[in-house]
């Protein structure tokens, strides 16, 4: 780390203490050669995900509309908003652990619509059928006995 003052590539830390919920450290530093202080901050580089479309546009990844998304599916539902973040959450940090640079929207419906059948069948229902595009009630019957079908072998 250069010092401010006299450009020497020397420096000593002083106090490390973090900061910013514990997502950056501030360390205040004494310059070797002029024994001036200056402070610098250190944080986590993330690399940005893009979202491929289906249309084959990109654009940077956004936890708030996978968010958005969830609520809206499990809107009039008995289901805490702490799940509803922790859902939102837990996806954002499969799609970050992966370490790709690109995910399509595609692999990303299908984690939320995951998610979604654990936490509340009904706003997986409904996230399906905007999701899936139902064209009319028999693929929507469809997705429905698949539903119910895997429900009854669980239970045996």
């Amino acid at each position: 780390m250069r010092c401010l003052y006299c450009n020497c590539s020397e420096s000593k830390v002083i106090d490390s203490r973090s900061a910013d919920d514990d997502r950056t450290i501030r360390r205040r530093r004494e310059c070797v050669g002029c024994g001036r202080r200056f402070t610098t901050y250190e944080t986590i580089e993330v690399a940005p995900i893009l979202v491929v479309k289906s249309d084959g546009n990109r654009q940077a990844f956004d936890m708030g509309k996978i968010k958005r998304g969830i609520i809206k599916a499990c809107e009039k539902r008995p289901v805490p908003l702490e799940k509803i973040d922790q859902l939102a959450e837990d996806i954002t940090k499969r799609i970050y652990n992966s370490m790709d640079q690109e995910i399509s929207s595609k692999q990303i419906g299908e984690m939320v619509m995951d998610g979604l059948k654990e936490l509340d069948e009904v706003a997986y229902v409904r996230y399906a059928s905007v999701y899936r595009s139902f064209k009319d009630i028999s693929s929507f019957m469809a997705e429905l006995q698949s539903m119910m079908e895997k429900k009854s072998e669980k239970k045996i």
